[in-house]
């Protein structure tokens, strides 16, 4: 299915992609979760394909409650070996392999992962944090940005005050989707939520950081696109060569750090490893 990312006005009208992290054979990372995770009620489900089930939380975007898709992603992860968790904004795809839940005379594959799921989510279990910080170096402005005099219009700011509340948020990662690697970040200023272009662009540069609403992302390959561009990082945010393709999982943190001009040619003349 081709998506068209002009907006994200609703919660499920992304295609939510899976990271390296997010498969059953990787070991379980349980960011931004802390301490116990206390028992939560089944959310509503309803099957998608063979293998796969949808946990539905909710149907905004909102920071809490997408805190809550990723702490049950994390302790499915941790309790529910060879099922493989792809978190959304308000949602949670679940795939199993069927073998391995074959249906009974009183029970579908769906339902038996449901009441695993159920079980699970009503156990309070200890577990380890490990947080994730990710710093993305960025060129604001100019060619690299040039819609950044558009944001700063419509917030009322300069763009110097763009880029610095820009870079003073601290921000999450709620979902990678449109695009493998395309991580779509809550926690922007709202001072700095800025309407979609009324003409899309047809290829947006890779490593473009924008501002969409009240989210901002970063374009992981050249992409059509409607945000508003208002700077790019020299990094590679998905490399199909890597162990690990997508650079961002859904729940690490990111920062943005402004550079100038002669430090993003250093890094760009750089090797990807290296930077």
């Amino acid at each position: 299915m081709a998506w068209v990312h002009d907006d994200a006005a609703t919660a499920e009208t992304i295609a939510p992609h899976a990271c390296r992290c997010c498969r059953p054979d990787s070991p379980p990372r349980l960011t931004g979760v802390r301490g116990l995770i206390s028992p939560s009620p089944m959310p509503p489900w309803e099957p998608l394909a063979e293998d796969a089930l949808l946990l539905r939380f909710g149907e905004v975007i909102d920071a809490a409650l997408n805190a809550r898709v990723h702490a049950a992603a994390a302790l499915l992860r941790h309790q529910l070996h060879g099922v493989e968790c792809v978190p959304a904004y308000a949602s949670l795809l679940l795939r199993f392999e069927p073998a391995q839940w074959e249906p009974t005379a009183h029970a579908s594959s769906w339902q038996r992962v449901a009441e695993a799921v159920r079980a699970v989510l009503q156990m309070p279990v200890p577990v380890q944090e490990n947080p994730r910080e990710v710093e993305l170096p960025v060129l604001y402005g100019g060619d690299c940005g040039p819609d950044l005099a558009t944001v700063a219009s419509y917030a009322g700011l300069s763009e110097a005050e763009v880029v610095a509340r820009h870079c003073a948020g601290r921000y999450r990662v709620a979902m990678l989707g449109f695009a493998p690697g395309f991580p779509y970040l809550l926690g922007l200023d709202p001072a700095l939520a800025s309407p979609r272009r009324a003409k899309p662009r047809l290829s947006v540069p890779a490593g473009s950081v924008a501002i969409g609403g009240q989210q901002t992302g970063v374009y992981p390959q050249a992409l059509p696109g409607g945000w508003q561009v208002i700077g790019r990082t020299p990094l590679s945010l998905f490399d199909m060569r890597a162990e690990s393709p997508a650079r961002l999982c859904p729940g690490d943190g990111v920062r943005f750090r402004a550079i100038d001009q002669a430090e993003f040619a250093r890094l760009s003349a750089m090797p990807e490893a290296d930077r």
